[in-house]
Order: C-alpha cells, then sequence, then structure tokens
C-alpha cells in the first residue's frame, strides 16, 4: 500500500532554478494564482550564471497541494530544477526594513539601544526619524516588527523582502 499524504497545513518552500528569460517570473505567479494557491512569498535573482535565475518560494498548505504544485513546476518548459527545501537543513534569510517616524531624543535612544542589543543597523537618519535595517529569519524580523510596533505604536513603516535559501552544508538555521 502507498505511502499516506498527509493533511498538515504547514509552511512549505521550493526552490526553483527557471531560465532568465522575459516572462518567466509572470508564468510562474500566474500558475500560482491560475490553480488558487497562496504564495506566502517569492524572491527571485539571477544566479553565477547570469542564463539562469533562482526562485526560493513560500506556501502554507497541506502535502498534497504541495505535491501538485511540485508537479506543476516540473511541467513549466521553463523550470530547470525544483528542490523542496520543506524538510532539508537549510540556511534562510529575509531582509527587513522598518522606518520610525516622529520620534523625541528619548525615543531615538531607546530604538539604538534596541537595534543593538538585536544587532539591526541603522541605516539612515534625521532628527525625528530612523530607517532599520535587519537580515534575520522570517520569525525572528517578525519579533522585532511586534517589539517595535509596541514600542513605537503608529509610527513604523515596514517593508519585507521575500527569504532567500540555501542547503545547508552542516548546520541548519531557518
Amino acid at each position: 500500500m502507498g505511502k499516506a499524504i498527509e493533511n498538515i497545513i504547514k509552511k512549505r518552500w521550493i526552490s526553483l532554478y527557471v531560465e532568465n528569460e522575459i516572462g518567466v517570473l509572470a508564468k510562474i505567479s500566474g500558475l500560482f494564482s491560475g490553480k488558487s494557491y497562496n504564495m506566502d512569498s517569492l524572491t527571485v535573482g539571477e544566479t553565477e550564471d547570469e542564463t539562469i535565475s533562482r526562485m526560493t518560494i513560500s506556501v502554507t498548505s497541506d502535502e498534497s497541494t504541495f505535491e501538485q504544485i511540485k508537479k506543476q513546476l516540473n511541467r513549466c518548459v521553463e523550470v530547470i530544477k525544483v528542490v523542496d527545501f520543506t524538510d532539508i537543513p537549510i540556511h534562510m534569510k529575509e531582509i527587513l526594513f522598518v522606518k520610525i517616524n516622529s520620534l523625541n531624543a528619548a525615543e531615538k535612544e531607546e530604538a539604538f539601544r534596541i537595534s543593538k542589543v538585536y544587532a539591526i543597523s541603522i541605516i539612515d537618519c534625521d532628527r525625528s526619524s530612523l530607517l532599520l535595517e535587519c537580515v534575520q529569519t522570517e520569525s525572528k524580523n517578525n519579533a522585532i516588527i511586534k517589539l517595535l510596533q509596541s514600542s513605537f505604536p503608529n509610527r513604523i513603516e515596514v517593508v519585507k523582502g521575500g527569504s532567500v535559501a540555501i542547503e545547508a552544508i552542516s548546520v541548519a538555521d531557518r
């Protein structure tokens, strides 16, 4: 008898190697929307070979849906390779920018203290605003956002980039 497919809904990751051509990103994202699959995040960038791009896609789904997603991706002519990162050791990071506005001197000092404790870079500032940059895992960045929202209510602006990932050599850190 075949292996039972899990119906547990969880976050899953795929890494795709695709041809670096016009329209490939639209085709891949169109595949997801056409099947009513929602992407949690999508990042894409050129690899060491300028003719190939690598996408990192995060979805929240059950195993059955995820298998369908992988099959659909493997059918795309522009897709060179599909790698399921869900259950293998990987290193994954996302970039986070947070702008904090309308700070007085004491609040600015508190923001500097938080940035030092959590290894956040302050990359721009003026008299009453700071721009923070953080490259961490998604869960750590989410915790930082929550902390900053509670410390500076209604004064933060958040921009997150999707996660990028690579297979680990020896140690996993999601």
